[in-house]
């Protein structure tokens, strides 16, 4: 391929390395949880803060490390590369329900050896009634209970591990070493006036934030002797000299400040495995990678100290060992998060704090390392203005072309607007990242969860407010009785009902998300990702506590397409030109679309209709007036952070559901859209499959007709083209016009593509073993193809494939 040469090979070592870790079978790993357990039996008596930080240096200090025979980075998160280590302070219900059907599933397999499932077993006792999972469920007020028995929210993530979605201080941590952070606590703790009762938690957390930094150094420094005898066993003088420089390297980082580019990537990746280590935390990411780590590059350059090549190899080292990095997650949450993502974002590009492009040499080398390894992590993002240069937009497009699904673009047109309206400092909007899909925060300064905990399912809760309150699904009761679709003789009086129905449910999931994160920050208080974030240490508080400068999350609105085409139908074809009942329709949903009569009811669903996708006033904004109910309703509530510290303490709208549009669908009866029951809802804000027939441009124009500055929390927007229709130069510029088009004139916020064709995906499923490396866009995140369920990997099939 042409866009692959361009961008050059992997060196024999990293090439060799990469196939290496994607040859490793994944295993449930037993080793953190047996050290875990065994600190937390012996510190009973202690605090949770101290609890935490004692278990991570029980860990740190105990587990098993090695270093590969090919890797220039030390450090690792379990036994065996590309294994998942159990985390049982957050559950151990469905690690121990599971462990004889992992390797069972359709999709997001994991082997468990006997040896380590009989460990898993013996310990399981001892977390009887301690997991934050049976925590969070007892706190749960009644009112609630019916969302998480009937799984409406898709709260199972949320209890079962940590939840990171932010990016630490990176560039504070090179430039200081985590000694200041030490000195920093230690001194704080000193000046404390231990007379006011407000110290009496600080002092525990300064403690805390001692011991892991501590903690960190040590293991560090295993790696440095482990290295030093590695390099004396060894033969080659080559090998010798890397070995030796790791050992020294270990020995400083990242205790140290980083003195040279190698330092810089070597404590990114040790905050980066260690932070894995401590919480389980997925879309834990590396905010502006090219900005912060530039300054090591050049000088190192300038000096002679690295070469371009080997600053190229250090980087595809680094991205393969993000892929060593696993998270096992129950049945249920798989269906949300598909292929084992690990969301771990890198952003390149965009602006500096003055305005002016932020692009460097190492935008371009990022771009270039991640188009050698072509893998699932890094989850990269360019940040895009319009002032960008032309040179790299061709190249990010180059690298889009080799159809793995990077780089996702955000447009910084919208997001550093939004960030200001919402109280961000201009300085910090301009300095934002991407920070797991498609969600943005200020790194360094952000909180937890810029992405909220629970799902809104549109159109479930479409169908709850067309009959009466009660969900189809379930037969429970959801909401109060708002009238019955039947009964209505109106369009005004379903929207009048829908309008009620979402403030309702959107009261009970902010109830939810405070309840369980106030039982996230009594439990598992996470001490050293607090510590590298601003301004914890100053405030004496963890980042739950509300230690964090900015303090803003969104909710996740699941199924805006099938909302927008539900609408449509309802309004033009029953209550405007009266081609069907409102009980010709109930009773047509109620039937699945199954009997004679109901199959014609559907297709007239289907086919006469307005749809989402095709810039259609009509129904676009349809959506726009019932997402309107949402936006407004969310912005009232706070965060359990607000008045404690950080500015903002508010929620905000977001649309980054990854995969849930899956799982969701299976949860949801048929819709008034002509969608069967169980059916996939569509992705994102993306249109549904197939409806979007009047090219890409028509699609760009109905997702800007969305409040996309009041929707913070990410607008996702996939799309799917064909290799053959980007190999032609002529449509290649004719993409890069259409996405400026988008981004300068129509305030998109984001899109991304599969460059991938429908007969490559389906030879894909009859022969997975002919496509090993096949990755995909499954939502705001790629993962391999093979991984993925079978459902899954239907609903990317089916995905429109658009032309230019």
């Amino acid at each position: 391929m042409e866009n692959a040469r361009l961008f050059g090979e992997l060196t024999s070592r990293m090439r060799e390395f990469r196939d290496e870790t994607l040859n490793e079978k994944p295993f449930v790993d037993a080793e953190r949880a047996v050290l875990a357990t065994e600190s937390y039996r012996g510190h009973q008596d202690q605090p949770p803060v101290m609890q935490r930080a004692l278990a991570l240096k029980n860990i740190l200090e105990n587990m098993t490390i090695y270093i590969e025979d090919k890797t220039l980075l030390a450090g690792n998160q379990a036994t065996k590369n590309c294994n998942a280590p159990v985390f049982p302070e957050y559950t151990m219900g469905f690690i121990i329900d599971e462990l004889d059907t992992f390797e069972k599933r359709g999709g997001d397999v994991f082997y468990v050896t006997v040896e380590d499932k009989a460990r898993l077993r013996e310990i399981a006792p001892f977390w009887n009634g301690r997991t934050l999972r049976e925590h969070g469920m007892a706190e749960l007020p009644d009112e609630v209970s019916v969302f998480m028995e009937t799984g409406l929210f898709g709260m199972e993530g949320k209890l079962n591990a940590g939840d990171a979605h932010l990016a630490i201080n990176h560039a504070r941590l090179l430039r200081e070493g985590l000694k200041n952070y030490w000195q920093r606590a230690h001194d704080a703790k000193a000046a404390l006036d231990l007379t006011d009762p407000d110290s009496i938690d600080k002092y525990q957390f300064y403690k805390a934030v001692m011991i892991v930094c501590e903690a960190v150094r040590t293991y560090a420094n295993r790696y440095a002797r482990l290295a030093s005898e590695l390099a004396d066993r060894e033969s080659d003088p080559q090998r010798k000299a890397e070995l030796e420089r790791m050992s020294a390297t270990c020995r400083r980082m990242p205790w140290e400040p980083a003195n040279s580019f190698y330092e810089a990537v070597q404590t990114c990746w040790f905050a980066q495995v260690i932070l894995q280590i401590e919480s389980n935390g997925h879309s834990l990411s590396f905010g502006r990678f090219d900005q912060y780590m530039y300054p090591y590059y050049t000088a190192d350059i300038d000096s002679g100290e690295i070469t371009r090549d080997q600053a190229l190899e250090l980087l595809t080292n680094l991205w393969i060992k993000l892929l060593t990095v696993q998270k096992i997650r129950s049945q249920s949450h798989t269906l949300s998060s598909a292929g084992s993502p690990m969301y771990q974002n890198v952003t390149i590009g965009g602006q500096t704090t003055d305005g002016r492009d932020a692009v460097n040499e190492l935008s371009h080398l990022v771009l270039e390392s991640v188009a050698q390894t072509r893998l699932t992590q890094p989850n990269l993002t360019v940040r895009y203005h319009k002032g960008i240069d032309k040179k790299f937009f061709d190249e990010c497009i180059e690298v889009m072309k080799l159809g793995f699904g990077m780089p996702a673009f955000n447009n910084d047109e919208v997001i550093i607007p939004s960030f200001v309206k919402w109280g961000v400092a201009p300085e910090d909007a301009y300095n934002y990242s991407a920070i797991g899909c498609v969600e943005t925060a200020v790194p360094g300064k952000w909180g937890y969860r810029c992405t909220g905990m629970s799902y809104l399912n549109f159109p479930r809760l479409l169908l709850v407010t067309m009959n009466g309150g009660v969900d189809l699904t379930s037969g429970r009761r959801f909401t109060k009785d708002y009238g019955h679709f039947v009964d209505m003789t109106s369009y005004d009086e379903l929207l009048a009902a829908w309008d009620k129905t979402i403030r309702e449910m959107t009261r009970y999931s902010v109830i939810t998300e405070n309840f369980i994160d106030k039982a996230s920050e009594r439990m598992v208080p996470d001490v050293l990702c607090s510590a590298l974030v601003d301004d914890c240490i100053d405030r004496g508080k963890t980042i739950k506590e509300g230690g964090a400068h900015y303090d803003f999350i969104s909710g996740l609105q699941v199924g805006i397409a099938n909302m927008a085409d539900s609408l449509a139908a309802i309004k033009r074809l029953v209550f405007e030109e009266g081609r069907l009942t409102p009980q010709q329709l109930w009773d047509a949903i109620l039937d699945d679309f199954q009997a004679p009569d109901n199959q014609r009811i559907q297709k007239t669903l289907v086919n006469d209709a307005p749809k989402y996708g095709n810039d259609n006033d009509y129904v676009d904004q349809l959506v726009v007036q019932a997402f309107d109910s949402y936006i407004d309703e969310v912005a009232k509530y706070r965060t359990t952070r607000y008045g404690r510290g950080p500015i903002g303490g508010i929620r905000y709208a977001g649309t980054s559901s990854i995969s849930a549009n899956v799982g969701q669908g299976m949860g949801t009866m048929a819709t008034p859209d002509g969608r069967n029951a169980t059916e996939p809802l569509a992705e994102g804000c993306s249109p549904a499959h197939n409806v979007d027939k009047q090219g890409p441009t028509a699609v760009f124009k109905s997702i800007t007709k969305l409040p996309t500055e009041k929707i913070t929390g990410g607008v996702l927007l996939n799309q799917k083209m064909t290799p053959t229709m980007l190999s032609r130069p002529e449509n290649q510029q004719k993409l890069e016009l259409m996405l400026q088009t988008f981004f300068n004139r129509l305030h998109g916020y984001h899109v991304q593509y599969n460059i991938v064709s429908r007969d490559t995906l389906l030879d894909a499923q009859e022969h997975p073993e002919a496509h090993k490396d096949l990755i995909v866009r499954v939502a705001g995140y790629s993962a391999f193809f093979n991984v993925l369920s079978k459902k899954t990997q239907d609903d990317i099939i089916g995905r429109t494939e658009q032309t230019l």
